[in-house]
């Protein structure tokens, strides 16, 4: 039953994903039924409907798809990794990190989505160096590298004003539109971004689950098991900011998505340790669902697909708050 009920989990999740990516790619100024659109994606489409679902609606629903999967497994490893469900690189200053050297990118260089990929993913690296180094008293125990990550997260905010302030206004309007996480106009170089790194780095997170699953009940207990802690931490740490570097490259620093998927997969399949595939598959879910009421039930105009997760995100950190609280309540 352990094993058999993640499996269904996934597998309706990844039903629910190509049933919305169908009604997303249907959705628009020009609308296309669903046989349509897989009329479309077979090769049996007409000119119009190719163009529109290949070339314009295709890229911006794999770049949710492979954003909200990389999101969900980078959260799923370090809340596994810190022991917390606070744990997420968009609190404790990962995904800050990745957006200031975006920003640097796109400001001091005017850099292009290459450059700013490579600004955001060398940003996140950095970013997670420092809150390591500062953490590291002989071992980096979780909560640790939480409080310190929130404290270099406020660093770097700061340091994303400053750029903001001294940026002329054309950079600074595209800059503050790419920090509220938005998946439009995405091409298919965005798709590459984020799609590589769940290609790459999601097996590499698979393979290290066990690990993590150990590095869950204490440091002593993983080295009496033979497991050696700060390697595996370090490979943790590592698979988490390449998948986070590279979703925010891909669509900014879409809030929330790493810091609830994990939670919410680990619920649904009641299932210990990281739960990566789950978490990956619900953050695909999330951010596609996110996208299309973003799209649509709104506003006349398309927002920002980081609009509307910083709103879910929001309601959910305030409810998990609430129930720790009552929980720790009931057990003292």
């Amino acid at each position: 039953m352990r094993t058999v009920r993640p499996a269904v989990v996934g597998g309706i999740l990844l039903a629910l994903c190509a049933a919305v990516a169908v009604v997303a790619l249907g959705t628009g100024d020009y609308p296309i039924s669903p046989g349509g659109v897989l009329r479309t994606l077979v090769g049996a489409g007409t000119p119009a409907t190719d163009y529109i679902v290949l070339d314009l609606r295709l890229p911006r629903v794999l770049t949710a798809l492979a954003v909200g999967a990389a999101l969900g497994a980078s959260g799923a490893l370090f809340q596994s990794l810190t022991r917390n469900p606070l744990g997420s690189p968009d609190v404790v200053g990962f995904t800050t990190g990745a957006s200031t050297g975006a920003l640097v990118m796109i400001i001091l260089v005017g850099g292009g989505l290459a450059q700013v990929a490579l600004g955001a993913i060398v940003g996140g690296t950095l970013a997670a160096a420092a809150v390591y180094v500062l953490a590291y008293r002989g071992e980096a125990h979780g909560d640790r590298l939480v409080i310190i990550g929130v404290g270099v997260q406020a660093l770097l905010s700061a340091a994303i004003t400053y750029l903001l302030v001294r940026a002329d206004i054309v950079d600074a309007q595209r800059a503050a539109l790419w920090l509220m996480g938005s998946l439009n106009a995405r091409s298919w170089g965005h798709v590459v971004i984020a799609g590589s790194a769940v290609v790459v780095l999601l097996p590499v997170a698979l393979l290290l689950a066990q690990r993590a699953l150990i590095l869950e009940m204490g440091d002593e207990t993983a080295r009496a098991l033979g497991v050696p802690v700060e390697r595996a931490r370090l490979a943790l740490i590592a698979t988490a900011v390449g998948l986070a570097a590279a979703g925010t490259a891909a669509a900014g620093p879409v809030a929330f998505v790493a810091l609830a998927a994990p939670q919410l997969a680990r619920r649904l399949t009641r299932a210990s340790g990281p739960n990566t595939v789950p978490s990956a598959v619900t953050g695909a879910a999330l951010l596609l669902v996110s996208d299309l009421v973003a799209q649509r039930a709104l506003a006349p105009t398309q927002l920002p697909v980081g609009v509307v997760t910083a709103c879910l995100g929001g309601a959910y950190l305030i409810w998990l708050l609430g129930w720790r609280r009552r929980v720790r309540a009931t057990t003292a």
